[in-house]
């Protein structure tokens, strides 16, 4: 179900039903004359409409974390919210960039439309901006050839499954994170779908190797071993790009999770 489309409907609809009653319908009922259902509602049902669409569409929007894919840094469960506007703005709906203000940085969590699907909104954190070369083999990631910044930290514990993964401390550019490793998955990667500019990759034994193409993006999850990601789907391209992941605002399983994240 696309929710911007059926915002948008239901906010020209009910914006032509307070036009029409501004304009026409109200000068001609009596001055005593009870307001149509249909006028009632529908006129007093607009402003608050509008306000949302333009707050979900232009400023700020809200998502739930449905999958383990961004442990430690997103639990399943939470509810964040996404800048609409700080990579630029876009028409709703069709999501097609009006207004260009900024471009996604290595370290970011960004939600975009899944390039295999584009209903589904995805998150992940930007690896290799457009022209870089990705390295992630044995486990270990490079972007252009220098090595990214890794420190190892206190493995991990899934309270829900009960086992440990490894843990480390990424730095990349500006962005420190954490990320986890598990011991018993392979370096490899299995199954890589046939994506567009699969050419600009080269899969072998321990992992992969990527050319950026100009306009895409190169994406990956924090809990790298149980994440589908750009080692498995291929590049974001820029016009599927929804906004920037900043704030946690609820989770009804731990409600100390609320604030920013890096």
């Amino acid at each position: 179900m696309n929710f911007a489309l059926i915002l948008l409907i239901l906010l020209l609809l009910t914006g032509a039903v307070w036009l029409l009653d501004t304009l026409v319908l109200r000068k001609r009922r009596p001055a005593d004359a009870k307001d149509p259902w249909w006028v009632e509602y529908g006129a007093s049902f607009f402003p608050v409409i509008l306000v949302v669409f333009v707050l979900r569409s232009f400023i700020v929007e809200p998502f739930k974390i449905p999958s383990g894919s961004m442990i430690p840094t997103l639990q399943v469960g939470d509810f964040i919210l996404v800048n609409k506007y700080t990579y630029g703005i876009r028409l709703p709906v069709a999501n097609w960039k009006i207004i260009d203000i900024n471009s996604p940085q290595r370290g970011d969590v960004m939600v975009f439309r899944y390039p295999e699907d584009p209903s589904l909104d995805y998150i992940k954190r930007v690896i290799g901006l457009p022209g870089d070369t990705v390295a992630y083999q044995n486990k270990r990631l490079s972007v252009n050839g220098q090595a990214v910044a890794t420190q190892r930290v206190d493995d991990y514990l899934h309270a829900e499954r009960l086992y440990y993964s490894r843990q480390f401390v990424e730095k990349i550019d500006a962005a420190e994170y954490r990320t986890l490793n598990d011991v018993d998955a392979p370096p490899y990667i299995p199954g890589p779908s046939p994506f567009p500019n699969r050419e600009d990759c080269s899969y072998n034994s321990a992992g992969v190797v990527c050319k950026v193409p100009p306009g895409h993006y190169f994406v990956m999850g924090d809990n790298r071993d149980n994440s589908k990601d750009s080692r498995f789907w291929g590049f974001v391209p820029e016009q599927n790009i929804v906004g920037k992941a900043f704030f946690i605002w609820l989770n009804f399983s731990d409600l100390s999770r609320i604030g920013s994240f890096k």
